[in-house]
């Protein structure tokens, strides 16, 4: 019978060894939902990027005067707070 408590006593331990310490253990299991939680923040914000250079390229493929306003704002020919007018004459 003590044979048999002292086995229990050893399974028992070495099977909260394996929860708390190695491989599936809580800590690991922990770092993962970590890494996940970064990675999905990290995900949104370049959604988010994605999605603005995205509608800058459609802009400046259907507008003729967007790439001459992209340049002069790029080259500081025009300030924040100012607009771009492009007059096209036929």
């Amino acid at each position: 019978m003590k044979l048999l408590w002292g086995l229990m006593i050893v399974v028992i331990l070495l099977l909260q060894v394996r929860l708390w310490v190695g491989e599936g253990s809580f800590a690991q299991v922990w770092a993962l939902e970590t890494s996940i939680a970064e990675q999905r923040e990290e995900n949104a914000e370049l959604a988010i990027r994605n999605e603005r250079l995205y509608a800058e390229v459609r802009n400046l493929r259907n507008e003729q005067g967007a790439v001459e306003e992209r340049a002069r704002v790029n080259l500081g020919l025009i300030r924040e707070d100012e607009t771009f007018f492009l007059v096209v004459e036929n």
